[in-house]
């Protein structure tokens, strides 16, 4: 659970990085508001809020999230979430049930895009 957490926290520090350093993923979220949040099955997660170009995350869960990506549980959220092979992975998960995501799939479509920026260089 504590591995889940800490990658949860890490992912803001990530796009916050991405946002001061890179001028087009600055230009991707500027303008935007999105809130959405990453729970495990059990209710254990994070919310995100995009606004004003920025990222803030905050513990627990949200009052109304514009999505939730919800895990089967703590370890397969991590084992997910860090995977190398990002798309595949989450991919796998949905096909499989160890991820769901619920809420507005247009706001999922543009978070994809957004974790591009998170990807590193190579």
């Amino acid at each position: 659970m504590l591995k889940f957490k800490f990658l949860l926290w890490v992912m803001t520090k990530l796009m916050q990085r991405a946002i001061a350093t890179n001028a087009a993923c600055a230009k991707y979220v500027a303008g935007k508001r999105l809130e959405f949040q990453i729970q495990t099955a059990d209710r254990i997660g994070r919310y995100f809020r995009i606004q004003d170009g920025r990222v803030k995350s905050f513990a627990g869960l949200a009052a109304a999230p514009q999505f939730t990506m919800t895990f089967r549980n703590a370890a397969k959220g991590f084992e997910i979430l860090s995977a190398k092979d990002g798309k595949e992975a989450f991919l796998a998960a949905l096909h499989d049930e160890d991820l769901t995501i619920s809420g507005d799939f247009v706001e999922v479509m543009w978070f994809q895009g957004f974790t591009e920026y998170l990807k590193p260089k190579s």
